[in-house]
């Protein structure tokens, strides 16, 4: 593929497909913390954005390098994803139910745990690494960071929308916020398997 703004469009495309679990994610965050501060919305967005961007450029190295250990690691993928997101949102799901007061409720998301996140919304990028095999490596790198801008986009419109609703329904944020990443995580699970 020539740079064209045809790429540019397919990029954004593919960002924003690969986008969407990360969203649900963020809306999930926002709910569970409706007072979030600007500067950890961005910082939230921002490691999903990375992962966004990491994974992809993986992927791509991995076709170009040891393609036969990839897609071997290929049909792991749903099933990564469906564990970290299962025990991240039955954690949530647990501590909601649990019933805790109303500030421990709204507890912050610690950083182990956007990272586990991080990795389980965007292990399904490591494929992307095969749509993009055809690229050169600098084309591969424009289109992940295109990838990473449209993800970071996302997700701030996530806990945007996550942070007005979790106002709103303030103690059961918590259990609507366990119970979307685990739905997350059999989508996931369902989508890679059958």
């Amino acid at each position: 593929m020539e740079w064209s703004m045809m790429f540019v469009f397919n990029s954004v495309l593919l960002g924003v497909g690969l986008a969407m679990d990360a969203f649900s994610v963020s809306m999930a965050n926002g709910l569970n913390d409706p007072k979030m501060k600007k500067a950890k919305m961005c910082g939230i967005a921002g490691v999903f954005a990375g992962f966004q961007c990491a994974m992809p450029v993986i992927g791509w190295i991995c076709v170009h390098t040891i393609i036969q250990y990839f897609t071997a690691f290929g049909k792991f993928i749903p099933w990564i994803a469906l564990v970290l997101l299962a025990y991240i949102g039955g954690k949530m799901l647990y501590e909601g139910i649990r019933g805790t007061d109303s500030e421990k409720g709204n507890q912050s998301l610690g950083i182990g745990a956007l990272l586990i996140q991080g990795i389980a919304t965007s292990i399904d990028a490591l494929s992307v690494g095969f749509t993009i095999a055809e690229y050169g490596w600098l084309m591969a790198l424009a289109a992940a960071l295109i990838i990473a801008v449209v993800t970071f986009v996302i997700c701030i419109a996530g806990l945007l929308i996550g942070k007005k609703f979790g106002t709103r329904l303030s103690n059961k944020a918590q259990i609507l916020g366990g119970v979307i990443l685990i739905v997350i995580g059999i989508e996931i699970f369902i989508t890679g398997v059958f």
